[in-house]
């Protein structure tokens, strides 16, 4: 029960455009052509993608590129004037910093320190800015991407209390600060066109309804994943209220979205796309046949193309996905946000990552180390790749040495071609530098004596290590040690106390688990039963959707309620593999007519059930379940 394997994916619904309520006021700096030390490569182009971003999510932006001391002293004036009134003020970083006592510095680029003394005078305090947005009455946001090592550590190294990364910062209330990395650490500056901790930003900023709570978890995770847990993002808040990017409802993962479009244009070129982004995808099966019946892509008469441009562009806009806004251009060269696709594209590179790095990572990621980038492959899939996965990963081992996380992915590679001893190595390797990937693959290997003598012990040990280290497949794995009892003491308080631990890290397998436990009444009530089922659901275990809707059909410990029950079936029955719709065709007789009525109400309000509301199976019943899961899927008819 506690090892269930999850899928991910949330409904969507679709909005295509958002009325923003209050005024967004941002200073974006990148700067990455330094003239006294070592160039930066990522910072201009992660402050751009991120200005176009935040202009999208309604913020006036001042963007700052390569800026001088008296160029970002002369903005940080503009900035503390137009954020006076702003509701929401931000400040975004990328670029050299370091800390000197406890206090921050932002490097201009050209910024020249030879001694303790120059770094007052040439450099940007970071309080000089957040006392700037402190005027502001609005929320004040701080991003700072700013982690590298300090250039200037032979000049500041006889200063006292000099040290690496950025210092933790105080803040007066309506404050949150992000950092790519936790404090007195450094961060990397990213092998591709942005940083590790810029892109995660970009790939979750237009998530739907995403708290700014939810959408640091989600960077976390993603930066965590990405760097087999040597860099992880931190952030202190003050916030009194909370804030969204994207103000529109909850909406389903992007492979949902992307299912949906492609099902709704019936174009095999976005079927294909489907198929390469989630080669384990909930719908791959559905595509795999829709490619293999050869069938045809409509004509451009047979589409509604106002509203299916939109729901494009709302995709693709989320995505990043540089064929989705290629197609868009394709299909509607005319569309309303034509102009805004055209600027996007030309941010995004022409073809999917080629270095190395990129395509050791497309062949080789971990599915639990998935990012919003890479969905990660199976091993069997692996096993047909594995000589170039190896090629790839070694080179990218050898181009980022600093980065073990290139070496794990080059260990799983390598037990995928079967060579388990060499692979046992490299694990050994990466886990020895700090990569939390490797410890959990090492811990299973010691755990079952594969490719290595079988060590119980040792086993527990690096789950420890790895859960010490933010892992929470590791800490799901000493849970369910704890709550057998067999090879530790049994401690199920302190199995609880490690899910809650990974369910905030944004486990979505572990709030599904505490869910179970909630259930059956060893933690928390009924209730909170079904709120983790509902969290676990939204978060990408599809199986919550199932869950919460048994509570509500019977009534389990909560008031009965078959009108949520329907519409948590309806939102799982679009999202599962399609193990709802086999049960609520095949053994209906296991919900509520209550129930099983509200659907087949909800499916007629969409216009795909015609028959009678009896809460009884049958053809149309089937017929209409099958339409909605295939691309039909209507928000609208939900009632919550």
């Amino acid at each position: 029960m506690l090892r269930h394997i999850i899928a991910s994916v949330l409904l969507w619904g679709l909005t295509v455009s958002t009325v923003w309520s209050e005024g967004r006021v941002a200073f974006v700096v990148g700067n990455s052509a330094y003239e006294n030390v070592g160039a930066l490569d990522n910072p201009i182009n992660d402050a751009l993608d991120i200005s176009v971003a935040l202009e999208g999510l309604g913020f006036d932006v001042i963007l700052g590129s390569n800026q001088s001391f008296e160029a970002m002293s002369d903005a940080i004036a503009r900035f503390s004037q137009a954020a006076l009134t702003a509701d929401a003020v931000l400040f975004y970083y990328a670029g050299h910093g370091f800390q000197v006592n406890g206090e921050n510095y932002l490097v201009p680029v050209d910024a020249v320190i030879t001694q303790a003394s120059d770094v007052a005078t040439a450099t940007i305090p970071l309080t000089e800015v957040m006392n700037a947005m402190e005027q502001s009455k609005g929320l004040k946001l701080v991003f700072l991407d700013a982690c590298r090592d300090n250039p200037f550590s032979g000049a500041t190294e006889g200063i006292p209390e000099s040290g690496s990364g950025l210092a933790r910062v105080g803040s007066s209330a309506d404050f949150m600060i992000g950092y790519a990395t936790q404090p007195d650490n450094v961060a990397y500056d990213g092998t591709g066109r942005n940083s590790f901790f810029s892109e995660a930003m970009l790939n979750h900023l237009y998530t739907p309804g995403q708290s700014i709570s939810e959408l640091m978890i989600a960077v976390r995770r993603d930066v965590l994943a990405a760097t087999g847990g040597r860099q992880i993002p931190w952030d202190n808040s003050s916030l009194t209220r909370q804030f969204r990017f994207d103000n529109s409802p909850v909406t389903a993962s992007e492979e949902t979205l992307l299912w949906q479009v492609a099902a709704s244009e019936s174009d095999a070129n976005l079927m294909q796309l489907y198929a390469e982004r989630y080669p384990q995808g909930a719908h791959v099966d559905d595509v795999n046949a829709f490619i293999q019946s050869g069938a045809q892509t409509r004509t451009l008469a047979d589409r509604d193309e106002v509203a299916e441009a939109a729901r494009l562009w709302s995709l693709a806009r989320r995505s990043r996905m540089r064929p989705l806004l290629e197609y868009y251009l394709e299909q509607y060269p005319t569309g309303a946000d034509a102009e805004q696709v055209a600027r996007l594209l030309a941010l995004i590179p022409e073809a999917d990552d080629s270095t190395p790095g990129g395509i050791c990572e497309r062949l080789a990621t971990h599915p639990r180390d998935a990012t919003a980038n890479q969905s990660g492959v199976s091993f069997e899939q692996l096993q047909r790749n594995a000589f170039s996965a190896i090629q790839a990963c070694s080179a990218a081992a050898v181009r980022s040495p600093e980065l073990p996380h290139y070496t794990a992915l080059l260990a799983r590679a390598t037990a995928a071609s079967g060579e388990m001893g060499r692979a046992v190595q490299l694990y050994q390797s990466a886990a020895e530098r700090g990569d939390l990937r490797a410890m959990v693959s090492l811990a299973q290997l010691t755990e079952s004596g594969n490719g290595l003598p079988q060590d119980q012990t040792q086993a527990l040990a690096l789950y420890e290590r790895a859960a010490e280290g933010g892992s929470a497949d590791a800490m799901i794995n000493l849970a369910i040690t704890l709550f057998e009892g067999v090879l530790l003491p049994a401690d199920p308080d302190r199995g609880v106390a490690l899910l809650r631990q990974a369910a905030e890290g944004g486990s979505a397998k572990a709030v599904f688990n505490l869910g179970v436990l909630a259930q059956s009444d060893q933690i928390d009530t009924p209730r909170d039963a079904l709120d983790y089922f509902r969290r676990a659901a939204r978060d990408g275990e599809v199986e919550g959707y199932r869950a919460a809707a048994i509570l509500l059909d019977e009534g389990r410990g909560i008031d009965r309620d078959p009108e949520a029950a329907a519409d948590l079936l309806l939102r799982g029955l679009a999202e599962d593999r399609g193990a709802l719709l086999q049960q609520l065709t095949t053994a209906s007789d296991e919900w509520s007519r209550d129930t099983i009525s509200a659907v087949q109400s909800r499916l007629l309000d969409a216009g795909y059930y015609t028959s009678t509301i009896d809460g009884l199976p049958g053809p149309n019943f089937t017929s209409a379940l099958t339409r909605w899961r295939n691309g039909g899927f209507d928000a609208d008819v939900l009632k919550s």
